[in-house]
Formats: C-alpha cells, sequence, structure tokens
C-alpha cells in the first residue's frame, strides 16, 4: 500500500514526522524505502541517512507521470515498506501547461481545469493520485483546538479522489489541548495516527537554502536516535504498519547495465552533495564508472578519469577550504582546459568561476575556468524552467528544450556571450532571461539542476564525449 505524508501547509513538521517514522521503522530492523514529492536534495539526504537506501525524488515537471509512477513501482518492490514524503501542502502545486483552460469553481471556491478538477500539477496530491496512495495528513496544532475539525474535513472532503487515512497530531502542548482535539475530530471519524508533543530537544538547523545538510551535523546519529524514541510511542502502529506496506506488484525491468569503460569523477562532500540518485544510478546504467571525491579534502583530482561531475551545494559555506586547496583548484582548471567534459550545475558552476563573492562581501578564488564570479546576496531565485538550448552544447542538441530547477542565492557578474539556454517558468510564458556556459565546449555549467531520468539521451551524449576525450 504504502503511504504518503503531507502537511496542511508548509512548515506544518512533514520532514520531522517523516523521519520519526523512518528512525523508528528501521530501529525494528525493518527494511524501508522512501521518496520525496518534488525537486528537493536537502530532505532526501535525511532520509538515506535513517534508512541507509537512497531516496527517490518523485517529479513530473522534472521528468513525467509515466516515470514517477515506474520509480516509485521499481523502488518500492526492493522493501516491505514504503513512505512518500510530500512537498509544501497538500494540494499546493503549479498550473502546468497540461492542465490549462482554468475556472473559478465558485460553489467549491477552487480553481479547477476544464474538468473541473483541482489545479494542483506536481503537488503532493497529484502523486497521491497517480500512485493511488491514501495520504495521511500533518497538522500543526500549536494554534489550534475546536479549529482542527474545520481543516481536516477540508482536506478530506476537498478532492473525492484523494483518500485521507487518517492525521497526525503535531506540536501538541497538553493531555487538555489534546483532548480538545480528539473531541473537535470526533464526529469526523477520522483516524489519529500520531501524536507529536511540542519537542524543545529536537531541532534540525537551517540557513539560507533550508535544512543544513546531513554531513555537516555531527550529532545527528543522536537527534535521530530521540525520533526513534519519540516514533515507537507516538504513532498508532497498529493501524500504521499495514499501509506503509509494499504492494506485491511486479516492477518494471531494471535497466541493464553497461559494460564499466568510462571513470566519471563525482564531487561529493560537504562543499558538494546535490544529486538525484537517478541520474548516478543513469551514468552507471550506460557503463560509466563513478568516483566519489572531494574538492575540499583531495590532494589531486582523481587520477585515470575521463569526465567530471559537480553537483550542487554550498560551495559559498567552504568557500575559504575550496580556496585553499589550490592544487586541486589547478588540477580542475588544466584538466577542463586541456578538453575533458564537465558537468558543473549551481553551486558546480559557481566553482568553476573565477571567485565566489561570500555573504560578507569576502572573495574567495576559485579554478577560474569561467570568466565570472558568483556573488551571494539575499535575493533568492527558486522555481522549475523550460530551457531551450540556444546552441549544440556537451549535453543537448541546439532547439532542445529541457525541464529544470533553480534555487540559489548567487548571481554571477558576467553573463555569457552566447549562453546555453534561453529559460522561462514552466507555468507560463514569463521570459527568465538567457544563461548557462558552455565554453569551453566541453564544459555544461548551469543554474538549472537536471533530472535525467526521462532525457536518457543527456548521460549518453555527456559520456559519447568523454569517451571521444579518453
Amino acid at each position: 500500500m504504502s503511504i504518503i505524508i503531507a502537511g496542511e501547509r508548509s512548515g506544518v513538521g512533514k520532514t520531522t514526522v517523516t523521519l520519526t517514522l523512518l528512525a523508528s521503522l528501521r530501529r525494528r530492523d525493518r527494511l524501508v524505502q522512501s521518496f520525496k514529492v518534488g525537486p528537493d536534495y536537502i530532505d532526501p539526504m535525511f532520509h538515506q541517512h535513517v534508512t541507509g537506501r537512497p531516496c527517490r525524488n518523485l517529479d513530473p515537471v522534472l521528468t513525467s507521470e509515466t516515470y514517477v509512477q515506474q520509480c516509485f513501482a521499481r523502488h518500492s518492490q526492493l522493501t516491505e515498506y514504503a513512505l512518500v514524503e510530500g512537498v509544501m501542502g497538500l494540494f499546493d502545486g503549479i498550473s502546468s501547461l497540461v492542465n490549462s483552460h482554468l475556472s473559478f469553481a465558485e460553489d467549491k471556491g477552487l480553481m479547477t481545469n476544464d474538468k473541473g478538477q483541482i489545479n494542483d500539477f506536481a503537488s503532493t496530491a497529484h502523486i497521491a493520485r497517480l500512485l493511488d496512495l491514501p495520504v495521511v495528513l500533518v497538522i500543526d496544532c500549536s494554534r489550534l483546538s475546536g479549529s482542527v475539525a474545520a481543516i481536516a474535513h477540508g482536506y478530506q472532503s476537498i478532492d473525492p479522489r484523494i483518500k485521507i487515512a487518517g492525521v497526525v497530531l503535531n506540536r501538541v502542548g497538553s493531555d487538555r489541548h489534546l483532548s480538545l482535539l480528539k473531541d473537535a475530530l470526533k464526529p469526523l471519524e477520522l483516524p489519529i495516527l500520531g501524536v507529536l508533543r511540542r519537542q524543545d530537544n529536537i531541532t534540525i538547523p537551517d540557513r539560507h537554502l533550508g535544512l543544513v545538510p546531513t554531513a555537516e551535523l555531527p550529532e545527528l546519529n543522536a537527534l535521530i536516535d530521540r525520533l526513534a524514541d519519540l516514533g515507537d510511542t507516538c504513532f498508532d502502529w497498529q493501524n500504521l504498519l499495514p499501509l506503509l506496506k509494499s504492494q506485491p506488484l511486479p516492477p518494471p525491468p531494471n535497466p541493464p547495465h553497461s559494460p564499466s569503460s568510462i571513470r566519471i569523477a563525482v564531487a561529493r562532500d560537504r562543499a558538494f552533495n546535490f544529486y538525484y540518485q537517478d541520474n548516478l544510478d543513469l551514468l552507471q546504467q550506460l557503463g560509466a564508472e563513478l568516483v566519489f571525491w572531494s574538492p575540499l579534502e583531495a590532494a589531486a583530482i582523481p587520477k585515470d578519469v575521463q569526465g567530471m561531475y559537480f553537483g550542487g551545494g554550498f560551495p559559498e559555506v567552504f568557500a575559504q577550504k575550496l580556496a585553499e586547496n589550490t592544487s586541486v583548484r589547478d588540477g580542475v582548471k588544466t584538466a577542463i582546459l586541456e578538453g575533458m567534459p564537465a558537468i558543473a550545475e549551481c553551486g558546480g558552476l559557481m566553482y568553476l568561476c573565477e571567485q565566489i563573492i561570500d555573504f560578507e562581501g569576502k572573495s574567495w578564488a576559485m579554478t577560474g575556468v569561467l570568466p565570472t564570479s558568483a556573488v551571494m546576496g539575499a535575493r533568492l531565485t527558486l522555481g522549475y524552467r523550460r530551457a531551450v538550448a540556444l546552441q549544440d552544447n556537451l549535453l543537448v542538441k541546439a532547439g532542445t528544450t529541457v525541464h529544470g530547477h533553480e534555487f540559489h542565492r548567487s548571481h554571477l557578474t558576467l553573463t555569457p556571450t552566447k549562453p546555453l539556454f534561453e529559460t522561462s517558468r514552466y507555468d507560463c510564458d514569463e521570459n527568465m532571461g538567457c544563461e548557462g556556459w558552455g565554453f569551453p565546449a566541453n564544459v555544461h555549467a548551469s543554474y538549472v539542476h537536471l533530472h535525467w531520468g526521462e532525457s536518457r539521451e543527456i548521460p549518453e551524449q555527456f559520456l559519447k564525449e568523454c569517451r571521444i576525450y579518453k
């Protein structure tokens, strides 16, 4: 069956509830596969830390509805239990181009499409319908008592295609508070599947792009232990476990692996750690051997590699240490200028710049491959993008449209004269400008994060260029 953990809005504690469930299941030695709705990188890191298994992103914008279904079927069959963490509020999606012709349904007060259905493409509710999964709704009760019934009833009745299996009451203040909440919910006959009291000793620190990643939290295991303790007592396991159990359906076959012939250096450390696991899997399936290394700690770039992949992350947080590792900076620049193919997404792009100027205005030297600097600022660039390639480049041909996601607080001091992409918002025709560096020609450096699940030709093209370089 499996379930989706959804929130009535952002910030209600979905991730805490999800991690509490996962931690308690792992303490019971249960194998569990987790999934995350949307393009997020950091929440999946926490999932993987708890379960020991890569978390999979379910995002129909970056991939497709079919891919979401296939990905869930393939990976949920590998474990006894499966769990999906949602994104934002249950019905918070985007007005996708495929769900155009909107109208306002006065009788329901909803934005709907021409079929009278809620327009919530890429939302948690959308994924619930695609996968035919029940929803467990997390409600922040810290400022609620009787009104909790109106919230629960609204979510229960707004879309008959969504099955609300029950609620988790989070941030409950006292026994009296809980009694008021239960009394209010009783007429709805909606199961209370969990009650989490206000927790002062369970907090996950955050900063300018969300939670602090797992690699930077030395006390994380102690926190997970506290969550497991909480999970052992706060959930109605008798009713939850049957919901979490995976369906015994045959998964789609895994693509065959090609013999390894290309070695790709993948930067993975505290500065660079934003990768979709499916992208890494595709490289391996297509014959690449992945060599993980640290631009922070290594003395040199890995030997005998034919390509480099720099994911996103937080190079601005570790800019001083990256700058001080001059042997690696020089090695990366030399390899790229000698023709080694390199993908650099967001944080990776920043590392290929001449310098990073941090939030305090301090300047730190980077590799200098690109004749521009990355400057940190308060403005957040966030959203899905349609990107049309303006020229043939390392990954795609001119005219190719790809869908990606931007999430950063930096900007570049100089834009390329021949950018990779013309970008626009995914949900409308608003032009977001041109961006991306494809010079040298063996470089693909862009703020746009790409998921290759439905674009197998992208890693194929990258590895083709790596073989030519070899």
